[in-house]
């Protein structure tokens, strides 16, 4: 079972695909407005059985518009404090090098957008829920 998680935004996006085990497949922060396209490619790359998406920001809009463009069952995920959560997670997937070990981790900031850890977080916890 495959399953595309969405961190919906104005001017961004996070995009992650994730297997039963847990696996990241692909992970991306890409335009808004390149977003549903980009779905469309992945439902036809991994065929997934479902999409998750936070509940916050601009939910309700990005749900219409991915219901008018997708046919894939959507499940809305409560994403409070999943950013906080991918700014952690981030030093997972990039441990600092260098002197950088030396900083806190919460006095480190990651140098690029974190959406697509936001959606890999979602995912997560849709599975939690599913327990």
């Amino acid at each position: 079972m495959m399953i595309i998680g969405f961190d919906p935004g104005r001017d961004k996006c996070g995009l992650a695909v994730m297997n039963t085990h847990k696996e990241i497949l692909f992970r991306s922060v890409v335009n808004s407005s390149r977003a549903i396209a980009l779905i469309q490619d992945l439902i036809v790359k991994y065929s997934p059985s479902l999409l998750v998406m936070g509940n916050q920001t601009t939910s309700k809009q990005w749900k219409a518009d991915l219901t008018d463009n997708i046919n894939l069952s959507i499940n809305l995920v409560d994403e409070k404090n999943s950013s906080v959560e991918a700014r952690e997670r981030y030093w997972v997937f990039n441990p600092p090098q260098g002197l950088g070990k030396l900083i806190p981790l919460s006095l480190r900031v990651p140098p690029e957008p974190i959406d697509d850890i936001v959606a890999v977080i979602l995912i997560e916890r849709y599975w939690q829920t599913q327990v």
